[in-house]
């Protein structure tokens, strides 16, 4: 008998679990944080330091964006940038909102938080099949020479997923190695560098996400915008005022359409433009697992994979961050994030049931951010 009623309340578990979440609507419903039995000062402690501590990057990103990286030879904007507003977020509780501060509605850059989204078209075609193996050499799918020459053959999905493929070459008028080049050496010595063995070193580097953005084009012979349009933005809600631009010098041939290779970050201008509302949304969709009400949107697998430490950086994934080296201190290991310059976050806590949005907040006050908020649920 006890047996069999342990069996009930699991079940009975497992329906609340999987059947009782919310999700929002076109309006996103808030509660307090005491009714969720968080500590409110702690909760209000975190939205002070979010709001106090805003990111020093000039509000005029061109302008931040050629002080960031004027040292790189030959640099060059080549895609859209946009004035900043102020710090701006979200703290959301078992699917609730329980704060938020700033602009919440207003639409701004995110740099690198666009690889997470650029990840996930990845992992939408890993599910669709398009890609059959993300250890799969990329050439055996994109045959145009982007993959030429001995060392480039050697690259697969996964080390252009981890940034350490060590890619080289040249796209868009954009050379791998003239992407936040070492302080020491010349453009001689950077052009004729030793190449890593694909797989074993990590290496920050935009050109070669974009080449994984120009790679999954190919593979899926639409433009990703649409893809993420169709597949994720519209099933979870988001608003109709996001964008994912490239460069204006990107555009390439696709069965006789001129489509734009989207960029993964504003390293160069353009990348994801977005309000913290549908940064949520999106969040919150991996918070549930990749699951948005009745659909599964993308495979649980892949936003299991997407947590993974990867063997050239511990604390990196295929485009998303993780706390497994707990570089934030006080905050719990399970956390994983999207981020990008200027103090722009995604972050998930899928052991509390929580989701923290960020806008340009001083990246050394996230970790204090977030541990008040996971406090503040003990």
């Amino acid at each position: 008998m006890k047996a069999f009623s342990s069996l009930i309340i699991a079940l009975v578990l497992f329906a609340v679990n999987s059947f009782g979440q919310y999700y929002p609507d076109y309006e996103w419903q808030r509660k307090s944080a005491k009714s969720l039995k968080m500590n409110q000062e702690l909760v209000d402690s975190a939205v002070s330091i979010a709001m106090q501590y805003e990111n020093s990057v000039d509000r005029d990103l061109r302008l931040a964006v050629i002080q960031a990286f004027a040292r790189e030879p030959n640099f060059e904007i080549l895609g859209q940038t946009k004035e900043r507003g102020g710090p701006a977020g979200l703290i959301i509780k078992n699917g609730y909102i329980v704060a938020e501060w700033g602009d919440i509605d207003r639409v701004d850059m995110t740099f690198s938080v666009a690889k997470s989204y650029l990840s996930t078209v990845a992992g939408l075609a890993l599910d669709k099949k398009l890609i059959h193996d993300l250890d799969d050499k990329v050439y055996r799918y994109v045959w145009d020479g982007t993959f030429d020459g001995s060392h480039n053959q050697k690259i697969s999905w996964d080390h252009l997923l981890t940034q350490s493929s060590d890619w080289s070459g040249q796209q868009f008028g954009l050379y791998d190695w003239a992407d936040r080049p070492s302080r020491e050496g010349s453009i001689d010595d950077w052009r004729a560098r030793d190449l890593q063995e694909p797989g074993t070193h990590y290496k920050y580097n935009d050109v070669r996400v974009n080449v994984l953005a120009y790679s999954l084009l190919q593979v899926w012979r639409k433009s990703l915008p649409q893809v993420l349009k169709e597949k994720i933005m519209d099933p979870i809600g988001a608003s109709t005022t996001w964008r994912w631009l490239g460069y204006h010098n990107s555009y390439v041939n696709v069965d006789g359409v001129q489509i734009q290779s989207v960029s993964g970050g504003g390293h160069f201008g353009g990348g994801i433009f977005i309000n913290t509302l549908d940064h949520a949304r999106f969040g919150l969709l991996f918070l549930r697992n990749g699951k948005w009400k009745d659909q599964q949107l993308i495979s649980e697998d892949w936003v299991e994979r997407v947590q993974k430490s990867s063997e050239a950086k511990p604390d990196y994934g295929y485009l998303w961050w993780n706390n497994s080296q707990e570089t934030w201190e006080g905050v719990s290991k399970e956390v994983y994030y999207a981020t990008g310059f200027g103090g722009n976050y995604i972050i998930i806590d899928e052991e509390n049931d929580l989701l923290v949005v960020t806008r340009w907040i001083d990246n050394s006050k996230i970790d204090d951010v977030m541990s008040l908020v996971q406090e503040a649920i003990k």
